[in-house]
């Protein structure tokens, strides 16, 4: 008996921890150019439904509790919506309902909850026209009602991210969502000022004379940047004070060479340098309440390493949650040997776990799971994600109270 009692009490501390464990699990679920959902050319209403049920279910199998849908990826919708037209991923024409009609925003939400996961309701913010040669253009989209808002920059349109009413439309129609849905978070991408293109100056030389600001124009743009992501804090939470705003930025802040707090990487692009976005300031003025940085490289890489990357993020979360980009979609690549490794996702969860300041971790994307790449579907249900996690609370919001 003295054995038995001994047993169990040394077994008591892993089962507690095993029943309370707090992790963040999601799946980015991309919409834009059809992705991960809807299948190209599965526009009618029941076949979506099935498909997006089905990739719910397999990420609820391997132990997820959350997804991340983009319902707004360039100036579009996929829920009705007095500001803007349907997407065209969602019915091939961009301003064509669903048939037979439905509402997928709610219907996509409804089945996330029934299964205790989260839904955080992804936006890109200043993205307006995908491929101004190809794209499906509706007559009432707000690149035809207000062309003096926006930028062309090779073959996209995107919003001038100085211009103040183009800012307050986006915050009109991100207030609108949370007002409407039962959302459980906004989220936003990478996507700020645009990805340098070869040779090509992105085109805000006038807006930036006209302004007069005082500013270095590095920090001009820097500003506009800030200037939204606060608006957008104070819009969602005078809505809904419960409902969360994240942004996934590009792996790396700075770089150590150009800024003493900046990681030691040599990444080409950067943040603050290349997409004006200086997360850090962010998280530190609390205008959002968690950081999903793209950590898409494998570890040990020569530029842009996993595991420094990992320890530089955990040492500026600020307060706020992180939980941490996986690039599985990389294992589909041809020349990314690390990734054809199976050591390579469990290794990057297992070093995670160890820091107390990362909650949880983001795949990218949904159906890159449909081949259990690696194994790694059967590694997550019956080893890393064999026990069921709670999302991690944010002592800092008031309880969800719109579920």
């Amino acid at each position: 008996m003295k054995i038995f009692v001994s047993i169990l009490l040394f077994l008591v501390p892993f089962f507690l921890l095993a029943q309370s464990t707090n992790e963040f699990r999601g799946v980015w679920i991309a919409t834009v150019d059809n992705i991960d959902w809807p299948i190209r050319g599965m526009v009618d209403a029941e076949s979506q439904k099935t498909e997006y049920i089905r990739q719910l279910d397999m990420h609820k199998k391997n132990g997820m509790n959350a997804v991340v849908v983009q319902v707004r990826p360039a100036a579009d919708a996929f829920y009705p919506s007095q500001y803007e037209p349907w997407s065209q991923w969602l019915t091939g024409v961009q301003g064509k309902a669903p048939s037979p009609y439905y509402d997928p925003l709610e219907f996509m939400i409804d089945e996330a909850h029934k299964r205790g996961m989260e839904f955080h309701a992804w936006l890109n913010p200043y993205r307006a026209n995908f491929n101004i040669g190809s794209a499906s253009i509706a007559p009432h989209h707000i690149t035809r009602q207000h062309p003096e808002w926006f930028l062309t920059y090779g073959d996209k349109m995107y919003f001038d991210p100085s211009n103040r009413q183009g800012q307050d439309f986006v915050v009109k129609v991100v207030r609108d969502i949370v007002k409407r849905y039962k959302v459980d978070a906004i989220h936003m991408d990478d996507y700020f000022y645009p990805y340098r293109l070869p040779n090509k100056e992105f085109p805000d030389a006038a807006a930036y004379k006209r302004s007069g600001s005082p500013l270095a124009k590095g920090d001009w743009r820097r500003s506009n940047v800030d200037s939204i992501i606060s608006k957008l804090g104070i819009a969602i939470k005078a809505e809904k004070p419960w409902v969360k705003f994240g942004i996934s930025p590009f792996s790396v802040w700075r770089n150590k060479d150009m800024d003493p707090a900046g990681s030691d990487t040599r990444a080409g692009v950067t943040n603050y340098d290349d997409l004006y976005a200086n997360i850090l300031l962010w998280l530190q003025k609390g205008w959002i309440d968690y950081v999903a940085p793209q950590l898409y490289l494998e570890i040990g890489h020569d530029k842009i390493a996993y595991e420094k990357m990992l320890d530089w993020w955990s040492r500026h979360s600020y307060g706020k949650h992180i939980y941490i980009g996986h690039g599985i979609y990389r294992t589909a690549e041809r020349n990314s040997w690390a990734w054809k490794n199976p050591k390579e996702l469990p290794e990057q969860i297992r070093l995670l776990r160890k820091y107390p300041n990362v909650q949880g971790s983001i795949y990218f994307s949904s159906r890159s799971f449909d081949k259990n790449p690696n194994g790694w579907n059967d590694s997550l249900q019956n080893n890393y994600y064999k026990t069921p996690a709670a999302i991690p609370p944010m002592e800092w919001l008031p309880q969800n109270g719109d579920r």
